[in-house]
């Protein structure tokens, strides 16, 4: 009976054993289909990814050139410390924070932002965690090769700015693209991916399509840790376009060098020909040096050069000739005048308006700095009487003001080619607030308009395009830098799925000028003026003549506090703006220094070096009788009218 229940016991297992094995092979099978055949390629791929790597090769940014073919922005091949998204993902990176710190000297909190960027970003294969590495961080990342296989040392090009601090906002500077960018469709159809290298103002951006290449890779075989153990093939990058732009650096250097020498060090000189719109200077000052983001954004001190250009109350990051926004002053007289001759207010043959020395409104009594009588407009032009364009606007209306800020386009930007360039605010702009506030828009608002005062403030490029058509029979040309890109030669074979094609060269593309319908008597009239301010005794610009190089131009003088508070910090900003030689001239030039008081003491002199550098270039024989001629101009500017 004992062996038959046995027995008994013993089929009941061994059935057990069998179903219970059945069970765990149908499950085992189920598993492998699964495995096999329904996710066989995704697991495939996979496999592929982990042994097979694509390193990228940056493509090498295009240079810029001075129009002279002087170098302003190269690329240089450094050595950078990058990190391996794949082997992270296999350990805690935060544990690793102080030892990446202090083994290639960079800045902690630096890391952190870099590691969460990788974080929010699946799709980096490597990133720069250290550029323009030193043969100790080398030495570092060798030695630690086990302990840290996600780190390497690769060759890759950098951004440098030879000049530093001079032309910092004209070219702007380069930098990793932000997650913010990453979320643009525009941005994701252009083929952007997280830790691509792109423009981040000025030039930079404006033409980073063209400068930017295209990047190339490496195909290479890596162990289970991330580390190349061979290369199976090598696609080279495509170097972007040399971008020759439209600045003369020799004259760019002389309006650095008188915003360093001005009275406060703030503001902004901006030269260009007025035949074409080419920009020739743009200076602003104080300025920054685009190093700083690029070759020193991860050190401790570098971060903390950063950090004092965003805090800094001098504004070094503003471009001051197309974001600054000031109260013209006189400068504003120009479009001003012209757009009473278009509107029949005054005549060539009758000018004539009274000056009064000032002019009551209701209570209020608003001077004049002289008493003019009852001047023609050359002469009101010449010394800048007040009193004839408080009547003069009075007589032209808030709509005839209105109109002149359409027909010179102050109520939008020039168009010039950099980013974020802000529009003028006018009597146009502010009239619905002010109407809204006050009830109506006032005489007395109007008077302070036709200075150039209170409802307006003006960029200092707006002003020079408005003022340069004078000189070139009303013809107001687009400003811009680029005057051409080089063409660059096709990488590798062409038919072959890496080919890239060449690139031809192309120069800038000059939209028709706006035509300021002028007279030839109403465009004489205004350039006799302009050349009496400075030429003749009594003008307000004596600061700014040239024997044999007839300048002509306009002096301000901008109030940005009440009488009696215009004092230090609260001073008159000083204008200047003019071209030469008249009646024909070859350049304009505007000057802008904040809070320095009279523009012909000021902002006149400095203009006028930036024209003896281009007489130095194209004149000699001019510049050396200017030079000459220099004490005897200091004389005039301290003896004549003030403006």
């Amino acid at each position: 009976m004992k062996l038959n229940d046995q027995a008994q016991n013993l089929g009941v297992r061994v059935g057990a054993i069998q179903v219970i094995a059945f069970v765990f092979l149908a499950i085992l099978g189920v598993r492998l289909y699964y495995l096999q055949l329904v996710k066989g390629e995704y697991y495939s791929d996979k496999a592929e990814n982990q042994r097979i790597r694509l390193i990228p090769i940056p493509a090498p940014r295009g240079a810029i050139f001075d129009r002279n073919g002087k170098l302003l922005v190269d690329s240089r091949p450094t050595y950078n410390v990058t990190l391996s998204n794949e082997p992270i993902k296999k350990i805690d990176i935060t544990e690793r924070f102080e030892d990446y710190a202090g083994g290639l000297n960079v800045d902690r909190q630096y890391l952190v932002e870099r590691i969460n960027l990788i974080r929010k970003q699946p799709g980096f294969e490597t990133m720069v965690l250290k550029e323009n590495a030193t043969i100790q961080d080398i030495a570092w990342v060798k030695a630690h090769e086990e302990e840290y296989p996600e780190l390497r040392i690769e060759l890759q090009p950098q951004r440098f700015y030879p000049l530093g601090t001079v032309l910092a906002h004209v070219l702007g500077y380069v930098g990793e693209i932000s997650p913010k960018q990453l979320e643009k469709p525009e941005v994701i159809e252009k083929g952007f991916r997280p830790g691509d290298i792109i423009g981040k103002g000025g030039l930079e951006q404006s033409y980073d399509e063209f400068l930017r290449g295209k990047p190339g890779y490496r195909k290479v075989i890596v162990d289970s840790r991330g580390r190349v153990q061979s290369e199976l093939e090598t696609v080279p990058a495509q170097a972007g376009q040399d971008l020759v732009t439209t600045i003369d650096l020799d004259l760019q250097m002389a309006a650095e060098e008188q915003l360093a020498n001005s009275a406060t060090k703030r503001g902004t000189i901006v030269a260009m020909d007025p035949n074409n719109g080419e920009v020739l200077v743009m200076a602003s000052a104080p300025s920054f040096d685009p190093n700083a983001f690029v070759t020193r954004i991860a050190t401790p001190e570098g971060r903390r050069e950063i950090a004092g250009y965003y805090t800094n109350e001098q504004r070094p990051l503003l471009n001051r000739a197309i974001q600054g926004r000031y109260p013209p002053g006189s400068t504003w007289k120009i479009p001003e005048s012209i757009g009473a001759l278009q509107q029949g207010v005054i005549t060539v043959a009758q000018s004539n308006v009274a000056c009064g020395g000032g002019i009551t409104i209701g209570n209020k009594f608003t001077r004049c700095m002289g008493s003019h009588g009852s001047p023609p407009l050359s002469y009101a032009i010449t010394r800048s009487c007040d009193g004839y364009y408080y009547r003069l606007a009075l007589k032209m209306k808030i709509e005839g003001l209105i109109e002149m800020i359409e027909e010179f386009e102050f109520d939008k930007r020039t168009g010039v080619d950099l980013p974020n360039e802000k529009v003028s605010q006018t009597p146009k702009s502010w009239m619905p607030s002010v109407v809204k506030r006050e009830g109506k828009w006032s005489d007395i608002r109007t008077v302070y308009a036709s200075i150039g005062q209170d409802t307006v403030v003006a960029t200092p490029i707006a002003m020079l395009r408005a003022i340069a058509p004078v000189g070139v029979a009303g013809r107001m040309y687009v400003p811009h830098f680029l005057k051409e890109f080089k063409a660059i030669a096709a990488v590798g074979d062409e038919g072959s799925p890496n080919y890239i094609p060449a690139k031809p060269s192309f120069g800038y593309s000059q939209p028709e000028p706006k035509i300021i319908e002028m007279t030839a008597d109403q465009n004489k009239i205004m350039v006799d003026g302009m050349l009496g301010a400075v030429n003749t005794p009594g003008g307000t610009a004596g600061g700014a003549r040239i024997e044999g190089f007839d300048v002509a131009g306009k002096t301000g003088t901008a109030q940005v506090a009440e009488l009696g508070k215009d004092v230090g910090a609260n001073k008159d900003h000083a204008w200047f703006v003019s071209f030469a030689p008249a009646p024909k001239p070859e350049i304009a030039a505007i000057a802008l220094i904040e809070n320095s008081g009279f523009g012909g003491r000021n902002s006149a002199p400095a203009v006028r070096a930036v024209y003896q550098a281009y007489l130095a270039k194209h004149r000699p024989e001019i510049a050396d009788a200017a030079k000459e001629g220099s004490q005897k101009n200091a004389d005039r500017q301290s003896s004549g009218a003030v403006d």
